[in-house]
């Protein structure tokens, strides 16, 4: 028994130390967790279209401006036989142009409103199919009414061009451009043109309000001018050769910008009278 009793004190001494002498191990340091990386927000994309704030409030007159991009490169010899004539596209801004004067002329108005229309709302206007007689759906009135019955303007002003025949010359000229006549390479004249027609409409029942009277003085006016307007007058040298070449001339450009502006300032007034 004595025996046993040793054996188990020397056994507890030797087990002691070889607990004491082995440190606890320490944990294994871990790497430090960094933050997820936070996505940016997408970006709101930017509409191809803005939205384009409605016009509100009533509406005295609604403009209509119908000339178009077209330009009439005309070239005439001395005989009706003699010509060569094309129309140009161009992108000279001259509906926005008439839309400005016309606004212009009433002090910028806030009811004087653009009125949009389909695309080729005006093409029975223009080319008209043969009738023994004028057929009513293809005139200016009839037209009008097929797309403003929302509109609700008092009065509607339809800026359209007309084919003119200058008196005493052979001579038919389309609706906006240029035009060169005479014999050869030396004897010859060149212009620009801008038949620009106004037509205004009552805004209930349609009919023409006519302003023939009230314009007469200024046709007078022009027939009675002694030089022709520097505006018409254009060098040999800058009429366009070939036709296409109209559509990049500064001096066509602005000429004839200058004559369709012209035309809607001489109008407006009497246009613009209370009945």
């Amino acid at each position: 028994m004595l025996r046993r009793f040793v054996a188990a004190i020397l056994l507890s001494s030797v087990a002691t130390p070889g607990w004491a002498q082995s440190p606890p191990a320490s944990p294994t340091p871990s790497a430090p967790v960094k933050p997820a990386a936070k996505k940016p927000a997408p970006k709101a994309k930017a509409a191809a279209n803005p939205p384009v704030a409605a016009e509100t409030g009533p509406c005295r007159l609604g403009v209509i401006p119908v000339l178009g991009n077209q330009f009439a490169v005309q070239k005439f010899g001395v005989t009706i036989f003699e010509y060569e004539g094309t129309n140009v596209p161009i992108d000279w801004g001259l509906d926005d142009l008439v839309v400005a004067r016309v606004r212009a002329a009433t002090g910028n108005d806030p009811a004087v409103r653009r009125i949009s229309y389909p695309k080729n709302a005006f093409d029975p206007f223009y080319h008209p199919k043969p009738h023994l007689l004028p057929d009513p759906s293809e005139g200016i009135p009839a037209i009008v009414q097929s797309f403003t019955p929302n509109s609700n303007c008092t009065r509607y002003l339809v800026v359209t061009k007309f084919k003119s025949h200058p008196q005493g010359t052979n001579l038919d000229l389309d609706g906006i451009g240029t035009y060169n006549q005479g014999l050869g390479s030396v004897l010859r004249h060149s212009h620009v043109f801008a038949n620009v027609a106004l037509t205004l409409l009552d805004g209930r029942s349609y009919a023409r309000i006519d302003r023939t009277l009230a314009t007469m003085g200024n046709r007078f006016s022009e027939s009675m001018r002694m030089t022709e307007n520097p505006l018409k007058h254009l060098d040999n040298a800058d009429f366009p050769n070939p036709p296409e070449a109209a559509a990049s001339s500064a001096t066509l450009r602005e000429k004839t910008r200058g004559l369709v502006a012209e035309e809607i300032d001489k109008a407006m007034p009497a246009y613009l009278k209370d009945e």
